[in-house]
């Protein structure tokens, strides 16, 4: 990353030029910011404290909750502050570390996605099956994968990227560093490695969305099968929060890299970056406890607990 003395900083996009807009920004964000603490810390705490969720599906749930935690804490906090302070720039290497750990808490996110369809589906599909497949030690394994295999993405994405001479300014066309836009800067034809490496990304993301898929057919034909139908309630409550959640995590980042170029525009790109970016985080806590009986009580035991000390 020998790039970093011709361009000391970038600017990013502004999501308004009044004070008064720059101000609703903020707390806005703010606002998001917090539920997302709030929604992921109460689930991380829960499942720590709670004996009974010391379960694979809730340990995987505790590090979806902590990659989502990292990935709004990369993007929002910069966002809001350079609303409070009325600026746009961000450091040449506060860039960098922003978009490897985007990428790194991302790429590990879909992954620990991908991990939970598996779990679902060995707990639906193959019940007896599912102590030696989703032993302790085989989701621990399955957990360092994924958050290795986010890390690993990172690294070859942001060391490509930031090794690239950046001569059209300095100008990043979104309201936090992300590669497509910063390519757009660069006047190099090496940047045509990194396509080759975000087309490669592409595919395996590709790969373990047909992996999703099928678990799903699958489910949902076990799930028929079913004659009980307070069984098949269960199974399905346990089942469609993780899909709702797939399903906003997978399109809103569809939208967001494959839309075509016909339609793009500075404004339309801000807000889908919002939407795949910022409001899974926000979001994806309370998607997974408005079904869930166990999560649920588990929260209130902690909340009833905190309120009764005071």
């Amino acid at each position: 990353m020998s790039n970093s003395s011709s361009i000391t900083e970038f600017l990013l996009l502004a999501f308004a030029d009044t004070r008064q807009l720059q101000l609703l920004h903020f707390w806005l964000f703010l606002g998001i910011y917090l539920a997302a603490l709030l929604g992921n810390g109460l689930i991380i705490t829960a499942v720590a404290c709670d004996h009974r969720l010391h379960t694979p599906m809730y340990f995987f749930l505790l590090n979806l909750s902590l990659l989502d935690l990292g990935s709004i804490s990369t993007t929002v906090p910069k966002s809001m502050a350079n609303s409070l302070w009325d600026t746009r720039a961000i450091s040449y290497w506060g860039c960098a570390a922003q978009v490897f750990f985007f990428l790194f808490l991302f790429a590990a996110e879909y992954c620990v996605l991908t991990i939970m369809a598996y779990d679902r589906y060995v707990a639906i599909c193959k019940p007896l099956h599912y102590g030696t497949l989703l032993g302790s030690r085989a989701c621990v394994h399955m957990a360092a994968a994924a958050w290795s295999s986010g890390f690993l993405n990172a690294v070859l994405h942001t060391a490509n990227t930031f090794s690239l001479p950046f001569c059209r300014g300095n100008a990043v066309d979104q309201f936090f560093c992300e590669i497509p836009q910063i390519l757009k800067l660069s006047c190099s034809c090496s940047y045509l490695r990194e396509v080759g490496l975000l087309v490669l990304s592409a595919c395996l993301a590709f790969g373990c969305f047909v992996f999703i898929l099928f678990s799903y057919v699958q489910i949902f034909r076990a799930v028929l099968r079913i004659p009980s139908d307070q069984a098949r309630h269960k199974a399905f409550s346990t089942c469609l929060p993780h899909l709702a959640v797939v399903s906003l995590f997978i399109s809103t980042a569809t939208f967001a890299y494959l839309k075509p170029p016909s339609i793009s525009s500075p404004s339309l790109d801000l807000v889908v970056a919002v939407l795949y970016s910022v409001v899974p985080p926000a979001v994806n806590p309370l998607l997974y406890s408005m079904r869930n009986q166990e999560l649920k009580y588990a929260l209130w035991k902690i909340m009833s607990g905190v309120f009764q000390k005071q």
